[in-house]
């Protein structure tokens, strides 16, 4: 049998050298393997630059097309007057049959985009359209020309195209089912910028990012992290959310791209966050609680009606009548024995000493509500 060996040529000092850089290399990949990969994310996925936003737009227009189930004009005033108003100015004299106008198949909308950042005439957006009278379908029917306004009552794009809604209703002799909001429909790539915002990025001595979570730990690394690729004093921390780049007449553009695919590791607040309405819990995972005894248990009320018939005396002339007589039965469920929940545990102890107590989502939250009172919840408890 033929077998290979690595032979390490060396002697004396030289080869204890080589075998401790072998093993200091082990131990390097080893702790690079156990390094939680998720733990770092890109500056990109929790900054944004200051002055990089959409901008809301908003019109009125009407939808025609439906198949009855538009607005009536005798209750809706507004349509009525924006119908003669189209006519008109496409040459359709109505003003003498106003009260003659019986449509159903138009409706008066508010039409709805949002404007991002950096866009310029000739492209296209996603708009929103939503009824506003009683117009019960908005399914078929087209969007005409629509001019969308910003907050500063300027045109920056204009809306037309056909809705879909996604929405199934059904109806029978005695029963009807809905699926989706009919009312609400959506035009994709159905507006067409004619204005865009005016910023630019270029010409930004000092951009700022600002952080979706603020948190001064995070600020720090990030600041940090910036400072080591592209220098000493390159970022500074204003406070909580936002962070100064002086990046002394260099190219802002290809900075910040270098800037956003650095990584950090964010820094979490301990945040126990409950919906009463879905009996949800969402624990973070800095969450700690100081030492704690813990009981639990149910109690069952029975509410009984028994019915009981009053029959009057022979001779007392009454009525006979037909009462209830209510019985109520309180039952204490005998729960487990009080159980102890050491303090400093991590996330996944917390939950287990939690479940072990075997009770269900809406007693949890009780259980949390009321260790947050006994002060030994680190954490701030928010309710929803």
């Amino acid at each position: 049998m033929t077998r290979n060996f690595f032979v390490i040529c060396c002697s004396g000092q030289h080869r204890w050298r080589a075998v401790l850089l072998i093993v200091w290399a082990a131990v390097c990949i080893l702790v690079q393997c156990m390094r939680p990969a998720f733990s770092e994310v890109r500056i990109k996925d929790i900054t944004d630059i200051q002055g990089i936003r959409d901008n809301q737009l908003i019109g009125y227009g009407l939808v025609v097309g439906l198949r009855g189930t538009g607005d009536s004009l005798n209750n809706s005033i507004f349509t009525r007057q924006s119908l003669i108003g189209m006519l008109e100015r496409l040459g359709v004299n109505t003003q003498n049959q106003a009260q003659n106008l019986q449509t159903k198949d138009i409706a008066a909308v508010m039409v709805t985009a949002n404007l991002p950042a950096f866009a310029h005439s000739g492209e296209t957006i996603d708009v929103t359209v939503s009824a506003m009278g009683d117009a019960t379908d908005l399914t078929g029917g087209t969007l005409l020309v629509t001019p969308l306004l910003g907050a500063d009552g300027r045109v920056y794009a204009v809306a037309q195209g056909s809705l879909v809604t996604g929405a199934i209703q059904a109806a029978g002799a005695n029963a009807s089912f809905t699926q989706g909001v009919p009312t609400v429909g959506r035009i994709t790539n159905g507006a067409i910028v004619e204005r865009s915002v005016s910023f630019k990025l270029a010409s930004e001595k000092t951009p700022k990012l600002e952080l979706r979570n603020p948190d001064f730990t995070t600020a720090m690394r990030i600041s940090r992290v910036i400072d080591e690729r592209l220098g000493p004093g390159i970022a500074t921390v204003d406070d909580p959310r936002t962070i100064t780049l002086d990046l002394k007449g260099r190219n802002v553009v290809s900075d910040l791209a270098e800037i956003e695919d650095l990584r950090v590791q964010p820094s979490t607040p301990a945040v126990v966050v409950v919906d009463e309405a879905t009996g949800t819990i969402v624990m973070g995972a800095n969450v700690r609680i100081s030492t704690v005894a813990i009981d639990e248990g149910n109690i069952t009320v029975t509410v009984k009606n028994t019915p009981v018939v009053s029959q009057p005396n022979p001779l007392a002339g009454g009525t006979t009548v037909a009462t209830s007589q209510t019985s109520i039965s309180v039952k204490k469920d005998r729960g487990k024995k009080m159980d102890i929940v050491h303090g400093n545990i991590s996330l996944q102890q917390l939950v287990s000493s939690l479940n072990s107590l075997g009770v269900a989502p809406h007693d949890m939250i009780s259980i949390l509500q009321a260790i947050k009172a006994a002060g030994a919840l680190q954490a701030r408890l928010v309710v929803q």
